[in-house]
């Protein structure tokens, strides 16, 4: 079977209605479960709905109250239309158990499909990217051949870091803050629970792609989602 990349509007509109979500460059679900046990079956009916391509696509994070899972081809760090037909195959797999794929927003579990990364501000990125890589023992994005963009953890449990060019030193701005990926569905819920919870909303300029906020004292963090980062020809 051809394997090709997919557009972020394409990948999501693949997968949204089998309860999947887009979240960086990651189809991202939970499955609800009451027990260790079931979670190492659903664990195993997953493996095997993904047969060959387990090992190159999927993650598993098990857990006595749910499954995470995510799909992407690894070596190229993208989703492609082999994720979206092997997120089509574990749904079916575990609706034929009586379980569902889904776990978008706060509507179905309090603790919705999330990705989180850390952006630093920087005036020069080789001059502190190697630090960065050797203090956290992560390695380079796949397909990142220049090694200029994002860091991520191998074990893919620790946020990714990227890294924001500045033209000019920021002295009294942040210079670390944090990206909270939530699904498209799920940001408008998180926007307003952050605002509710005495956040400041320091510009939606661009949204749909990100919001930027801050709590009290000025600490920033964007809730970011797939949409309006597509080039126009790919969103139709």
């Amino acid at each position: 079977m051809t394997e090709t990349s997919l557009s972020r509007a394409e990948a999501s509109r693949a997968v949204t209605d089998l309860g999947w979500r887009l979240l960086l460059a990651e189809l991202r679900t939970s499955v609800a479960v009451t027990s260790l046990q079931q979670a190492a079956e659903v664990t195993g009916a997953v493996v095997t709905a993904c047969g060959a391509d387990a090992d190159a696509h999927l993650r598993v994070d098990a857990r006595p109250d749910r499954v995470e899972l995510s799909l992407q081809n690894r070596a190229e760090g993208t989703v492609t239309t082999r994720d979206t037909d092997l997120a089509a195959r574990i749904s079916s797999t575990l609706g034929k158990l009586g379980l569902r794929t889904g776990g978008a927003t706060a509507d179905e579990i309090p603790r919705p499909v999330q990705a989180l990364e850390l952006a630093i501000d920087t005036l020069d990125v080789a001059a502190i990217r190697p630090f960065w890589k050797a203090v956290l023992g992560y390695v380079d994005e796949p397909g990142d051949e220049a090694g200029a963009d994002a860091l991520l953890d191998p074990a893919g449990q620790l946020p990714a870091i990227w890294f924001q060019r500045m033209d000019v030193p920021r002295p009294q701005r942040n210079r670390i803050h944090f990206d909270i990926a939530v699904a498209h569905d799920e940001a408008p819920r998180r926007i307003r629970a952050a605002l509710d919870a005495g956040g400041r909303l320091l510009t939606d300029a661009y949204a749909k792609s990100f919001w930027v906020l801050a709590d009290a004292e000025g600490n920033e963090i964007c809730i970011c989602t797939w949409q309006d980062r597509d080039e126009p020809d790919d969103i139709a």
